[in-house]
């Protein structure tokens, strides 16, 4: 893990204009600069840079964040290696706080290796894509598809030629093992006895990429009869097929732009789709959906659609694709599915009928809640009380796999309804019998009724809850120590804003999230033992000592409703320093005034919301 110190000191030294000129033409206008966004397509620049803030923020698209946000979102980087690009702008060393010298040692060998194996691969693309230019029949093969080449040349499309070794032409050592271990190559036999030979051969070539752009696998498709159809690289130390997605590197911007990712079953649909009008496709490589895919897919968008045969091998990669995704909708976050006629996928269909039908497709596509009871359901008769009791036996464990938040709740509710029993008792049956509740993590010492309990109408809640004067920042830290999961129920703009905290504040949220993420809900004195172990920067020891002395909350307390009030009132900050932010610009065009005009009512909004729970918490 990267010290936050490290991060904080580097965010210090880095000039984001000149870091965000690189890729955005800017122009001054007052005390920032502006820009046509690289997020979304726009006409009328609406992307902000302040350097006395060293942020950016875009109000059409609601892209915002600092430099380091910056190399990540455009560039397609992991956190880890926008680090480490920037840091080396200043020629500084990424700490590392774990390990032993011998292990970081290897780590940066394991580094250098990947990096290896992805020039590579890079070198294999491009002849394939040389290849492909070469070979009439390959190109009218593409054609025939219905593909230009505009299209073929934005996926990097090539062409393995039929040979047994073409690709010595490139690499002339080619019994190199990393010829092997990149998967491009089968080696047969040991030693000097081993007989090398190409992988892929008369296929059309499909690389597969990371979000950085880099190639990390190829599939290769027959172009006449012949078996197996598709071909896909063999998994290696840079490709991993429960990881990757075919045509998220190329779907990024379609995805903020369309507002959400169609995920389909092959490489032929996500290029013809793109062709089509849909480059916000993407595919699983040869494996069903995985929570990895769900979780990397969230990322870039709030919605999912899968889209399937409706034959009985759809319905099962759909009820896969159901216990990959269960985990991680949320509130606002949601997945759907489509199931189109047996005898079509998607570029037929689309063909067939058009792309508004395909549209409308979409958009009636299967909620994940009604997903989720159709599952439940198979085999079951509801008439009987037999069948409506295997009914819920087999909705529990999905009901389960499910954050706790408003949509389990509903969920839970249809549930009910369906087998004909009162919620309250469903409720009872599977959280009052050790089912999966939702732990309190109260920390040890009173208990309901116990010493320390007072009788009568309690205080209000912001008296009772917490002592002293601390800010906002620690009163939803310590929410979260006390009920962690309650993370999940924050929207994203929420996760955000908590995340991108200075130091010691943001690290902290973001190590909250990885460790509800990596070991699940656990108690608050076993997370403040966990925190205090940590470095979240400076003030983290203070940060954690304040979160101690905190007062536990009493029985019948809705942190729910405590944190909702305090991150709606740290969103309505936000807004109000945007506000400001847009004043400071001195632009007066008609966009600038429309959304001051927007942040205006999103405030009111706010601050209506926040007057209602705060006279729902009173009561």
């Amino acid at each position: 893990m990267i010290p936050p110190s490290f991060k904080q000191d580097l965010l210090a030294r880095a000039d984001i204009v000149q870091i965000v000129g690189r890729y955005v033409q800017l122009k001054k206008a007052g005390i920032n600069f502006k820009g046509l966004c690289p997020f979304h397509n726009e006409k009328t620049p609406s992307f902000i840079v302040s350097p006395t803030r060293q942020t950016y923020h875009c109000f059409g698209c609601g892209a915002h964040g600092n430099a380091i946000d910056f190399l990540m979102e455009h560039g397609g980087l992991g956190y880890v290696d926008a680090v480490r690009e920037l840091a080396q702008e200043f020629g500084l060393q990424v700490p590392e706080e774990h390990g032993t010298p011998e292990q970081r040692a290897q780590a940066a060998q394991e580094r250098e290796r990947r990096a290896t194996l992805t020039d590579v691969l890079g070198r294999a693309a491009e002849h394939y894509r040389k290849q492909l230019k070469a070979s009439p029949r390959a190109v009218q093969y593409l054609k025939g598809r219905g593909l230009t080449g505009g299209i073929a040349a934005r996926f990097g499309l090539g062409y393995a030629p039929p040979g047994w070794r073409t690709l010595a032409s490139v690499f002339p050592q080619y019994d190199d093992p990393l010829l092997t271990e990149s998967g491009l190559v089968i080696a047969q036999g040991e030693g000097e006895e081993a007989r090398h030979y190409d992988r892929f051969r008369d296929r059309i070539m499909f690389p597969i990429r990371n979000v950085r752009g880099e190639v990390i696998g190829f599939g290769g498709r027959v172009i006449d009869e012949g078996e197996p159809k598709y071909l896909n690289s063999p998994e290696t130390p840079v490709f991993v097929k429960g990881r990757e997605l075919y045509g998220l590197y190329e779907a990024r911007a379609a995805l903020r732009e369309r507002g959400y990712a169609l995920v389909v079953e092959g490489y032929m649909d996500v290029v013809a789709l793109a062709q089509l009008g849909f480059p916000n496709a993407v595919a699983t490589l040869g494996t069903a959906c995985t929570a990895e895919h769900v979780q990397k897919l969230f990322r870039f968008t709030d919605q999912v659609v899968f889209s399937f045969d409706g034959d009985a091998a759809g319905r099962r990669a759909a009820a896969r694709a159901l216990e990959a995704a269960l985990p991680h909708v949320t509130d606002t976050r949601s997945a759907r599915f489509l199931f189109l006629p047996p005898e079509h996928d998607p570029d037929s269909y689309i063909r067939a009928f058009g792309p508004e039908a395909f549209e409308r497709c979409v958009a009636e596509a299967v909620p994940l809640s009604r997903q989720l009871v159709e599952t439940a359901r198979e085999g079951c008769e509801l008439g009987s009380a037999e069948g409506r009791a295997r009914f819920l036996a087999q909705a529990r464990p999905l009901w389960q796999a499910l954050p706790d938040g408003l949509l389990r709740r509903q969920i839970l509710a249809e549930l009910a309804q369906h087998a004909a029993m009162p919620v309250d008792e469903l409720h009872q049956a599977w959280i009052g019998d050790g089912g999966h509740a939702a732990p309190s993590h109260r920390p040890a010492g009173r208990e309901a009724g116990g010493p320390g309990s007072r009788p009568g109408r309690r205080p209000p809640a912001s008296r009772r809850l917490l002592s002293g004067t601390p800010t906002l920042l620690d009163r939803a830290l310590w929410l979260l120590v006390c009920r962690c999961e309650l993370w999940n129920e924050l929207s994203p703009a929420a996760h955000d804003l908590l995340a991108e905290q200075v130091a010691p504040y943001g690290p902290a949220f973001a190590w909250i999230e990885r460790h509800l993420n990596d070991q699940g809900p656990v108690s608050a004195t076993t997370l403040l033992e966990e925190m205090a172990r940590e470095d979240f920067g400076n003030g983290s020891e203070a940060l954690v000592q304040r979160l101690r002395e905190l007062h536990e909350p009493e029985d019948g307390v809705d942190l729910s409703c405590e944190l909702a009030i305090v991150v709606d009132r740290l969103l309505l900050r936000a807004l109000e320093d945007e506000r400001a932010m847009l004043f400071e610009s001195g632009a007066l065009d008609p966009e600038t005034l429309q959304r001051a005009r927007e942040l205006l009512d999103q405030c009111k909004a706010l601050k209506d919301r926040i007057e209602s729970l705060v006279a729902a918490r009173d009561r």
